[in-house]
C-alpha cells in the first residue's frame, strides 16, 4: 500500500502537521481567529514552531510570526489537557529548541488522539 492509498491517521506526523496547519490557516482566513477553538489554537502554535525549527533551527522566526504562540498553544493544551503538550509549550523558548525534536511525535499522537 503506497502513500496514496493509506487511510488519514496513517499519515506521518510532519505530514499530518502541516496538512492540519494548513486547513486551521484556511479557517482562520475565511472566520477569523475568533473561529479557532482550543485544538485548532494548539496546532497552530505548534506548527509555528515545527515551521521554525525545521527551516532556520531555532524558534526565531515562529516569533515573528506569532508573538504569542507559546503562550497561546499552552493555554490550548491546558485547556484540552494534553500532558505532553501542556509540558513541552511550558518550557522556555530555548529548552523547547533544545527538545522540539525529541518532543514532537509525543505531542502529535496526543493531538492526533483528539
Amino acid at each position: 500500500m503506497d502513500k496514496g492509498d493509506s487511510p488519514p491517521s496513517a499519515l506521518d506526523n510532519q505530514t499530518w502537521l502541516i496538512d492540519a496547519g494548513h486547513d486551521i490557516i484556511e479557517k482562520k482566513r475565511a472566520h477569523g481567529v475568533d473561529a479557532l477553538v482550543p485544538r485548532d489554537r494548539l496546532i497552530h502554535g505548534f506548527r509555528v514552531a515545527d515551521y521554525s525549527m525545521r527551516n532556520a533551527g531555532d524558534l526565531a522566526t515562529a516569533r515573528d510570526l506569532d508573538p504569542r504562540y507559546l503562550a497561546d498553544a499552552r493555554a490550548a493544551a491546558m485547556v484540552l489537557g494534553l500532558p505532553r503538550a501542556i509540558a513541552a509549550f511550558g518550557l522556555s523558548e530555548g529548552e523547547l529548541e533544545r527538545r522540539f525534536f525529541d518532543l514532537f511525535d509525543g505531542i502529535c499522537d496526543e493531538l492526533r488522539g483528539r
